[in-house]
């Protein structure tokens, strides 16, 4: 079965690391389960390194996450204010980041309701258009004065589309529309713009509060350069049989990958079913475990030949005839970057993340 390895040491570096470079406050993004690496290990230890903000994207994550955190941890959620789990906001101090007019007259109403100001963040849209204030709703919010007495706005927030791409004009129009947004009555009010990548923007893009989130867990923000950040994390399966085919036969599934020499075919414990993409099949490779640490993490690889399946992969290992029935390879982990699996697999690291659901379970350990 897979097993992932997961190294809370090098997390909590690259949360410090990143909270140096920008200078202010950070937050920690462990929405979606910590990006796959668990919340419940990865949000108390940042809280240990000094993160206050903890960020997820439903209230049944908030809820979750409360119980592990001291009272002063505040835990927002990302997408917005649901009425139909009100008493969930009121009962484990969750604060909704609001984005449009409906949810805020929402919240006003709850927070009358309550006969108290409630904490909530806005989300101001500047150039995603997804979720935030339009223009408009910014204007109609400053004029308010209902929402305003009933809100207690922490933090005006906005999430930049482009930031990976350092030179997009579209990052400097984000940060001046966030900006322009905090003023009238919303003048004041701290402001969160900068994402992982968003660190790296300079000195315009620093605020109140950074919310890097993909970089704290390994992924690279600055995919034209060098990764800055230590590797997090290692998902491994064991070989399960070794066997050796002549040139001509077929591997897999469909028989989409043909031997063209006399090959060693080591079929290991994971597939799809584990969060390792069927997309990667003919085009990933494995590195054979324990790797040689010298500079930076080397190893030898092997191709992965024909189909990856529910349960199983295939790896071509015909040059290292000293591979074993049990022997271990590293699927993704330092030697095979979840950034380089993300392009064979034609996603994104984050897409990598947070499908992983090892059979095999996690473990804590560094690398």
């Amino acid at each position: 079965m897979t097993t992932l390895t997961i190294d809370l040491e090098a997390i909590a570096a690259n949360w410090r690391w990143l909270a140096a470079r920008h200078g202010q406050p950070i937050a920690a993004i462990v929405k979606a389960d910590a990006y796959g690496l668990g919340a419940d290990r990865v949000a108390p230890r940042l809280y240990a390194e000094g993160a206050r903000h903890f960020f997820v994207a439903y209230p049944q994550e908030g809820a979750a996450l409360r119980p592990l955190l001291p009272p002063d941890a505040v835990i927002a959620i990302l997408n917005g204010f649901f009425p139909s789990h009100a008493d969930t906001y009121l009962a484990r101090h969750l604060t909704p980041v609001l984005g449009n007019r409906e949810e805020i007259a929402a919240y006003t109403a709850c927070a009358a309701a309550q006969a108290r100001r409630l904490p909530a963040m806005i989300h101001v849209d500047t150039g995603m258009n997804r979720l935030g204030l339009t223009p408009q709703d910014t204007a109609a919010l400053q004029t308010d004065p209902a929402a305003l007495q009933a809100l207690n706005i922490g933090f005006l927030m906005t999430h930049l589309a482009s930031a990976e791409y350092a030179g997009d004009p579209g990052n400097i129009r984000q940060a001046h529309s966030l900006r322009h947004a905090a003023s009238g009555a919303l003048a004041g009010i701290p402001l969160s713009l900068a994402n992982s990548s968003g660190v790296f923007l300079g000195a315009g893009f620093v605020s109140h509060l950074a919310r890097p989130g993909a970089a704290v867990y390994g992924i690279n923000p600055t995919p034209a350069q060098p990764n800055p950040m230590r590797p997090v994390l290692r998902l491994t399966a064991p070989i399960l049989q070794l066997r050796r085919i002549p040139a001509g036969a077929s591997v897999g599934y469909n028989a989409i990958w043909t031997a063209q020499r006399p090959t060693t075919v080591a079929t290991v414990s994971a597939g799809y079913a584990d969060g390792y993409h069927r997309a990667l099949s003919n085009r990933a490779e494995a590195a054979i475990h324990p790797v040689t640490q010298g500079s930076g993490f080397d190893a030898a690889r092997l191709p992965l030949i024909g189909r990856v399946s529910m349960d199983l992969a295939t790896f071509d290992a015909t040059d290292h005839p000293g591979l074993r029935q049990g022997d271990l390879l590293e699927l993704i982990g330092p030697a095979v970057p979840p950034d380089e699996v993300a392009e064979w697999a034609g996603t994104n690291g984050y897409e990598v993340l947070t499908s992983l659901k090892p059979r095999g379970g996690r473990v804590y350990s560094a690398l």
